[in-house]
């Protein structure tokens, strides 16, 4: 299943920041440590080989908001590809149509993004797509509904310039579309975990 939990639980869990809102770095630099009642006094375990492994699986799927069976369904995927595994499984959920909406700015949070997808707001290719799995390809335009671009949300987004886009998308401010002009490379993808030992968790 996948975690609908509240997100600054699972920051504190892994001692991470999923989101650049000044809301959750305030909460994990005033709670730096695990949720519950031990994680103050005991602070964070050391764990073996098992559990390193366990841990970047777990905190891969919490970035992405993905369940195990897709997350299972990707490592497939990026396995039958040619290249680094833990490469082309970053480049695949960055492919998906939340992350990309996410990436150029359309919204402030990966769970903000879905719910975008999810209420209908997106366009790809000027065709409506509500489902935040999808898989954007290279070239393909996204842009947002006239509803969504009247609204308050994307009147602050304005005001406040959006974000600088990563380099493997483009986007033209003036009509509000971006594009997936290319596969992202590693260094390019901003998650930080041990995709090498994800693989090695899915391989075993």
């Amino acid at each position: 299943m996948r975690y609908r939990g509240p997100k600054a639980k699972v920051m504190r869990r892994f001692g991470v920041l999923m989101t650049a809102s000044p809301k959750y770095a305030r909460i994990l630099e005033k709670r730096p440590t695990p949720p519950g009642q031990h994680g103050a006094r005991k602070g964070r375990k050391k764990v073996g080989a098992y559990g390193s492994r366990l841990v970047e699986k777990q905190k891969l799927k919490a970035f992405y908001g993905v369940a195990e069976r897709q997350m299972r369904r990707y490592v497939a995927e990026a396995m039958r590809k040619k290249g680094p595994t833990g490469t082309n499984l970053l480049q695949l959920l960055e492919q998906r149509l939340d992350a990309v909406v996410h990436r150029l700015g359309f919204a402030p949070s990966l769970w903000a993004a879905r719910q975008l997808v999810s209420h209908g707001h997106v366009r790809v290719d000027g065709k409506r797509v509500d489902i935040p799995s999808y898989s954007v390809k290279p070239g393909q335009a996204i842009t947002l509904s006239e509803k969504f671009k009247r609204s308050r949300q994307m009147a602050i987004w304005s005001e406040r310039g959006g974000i600088l886009p990563p380099p493997y998308l483009e986007l033209d401010r003036d009509t509000m579309t971006g594009r997936l002009v290319r596969l992202p490379e590693r260094d390019e993808i901003p998650v930080p975990i041990e995709d090498r030992l994800i693989v090695e968790f899915y391989s075993r």
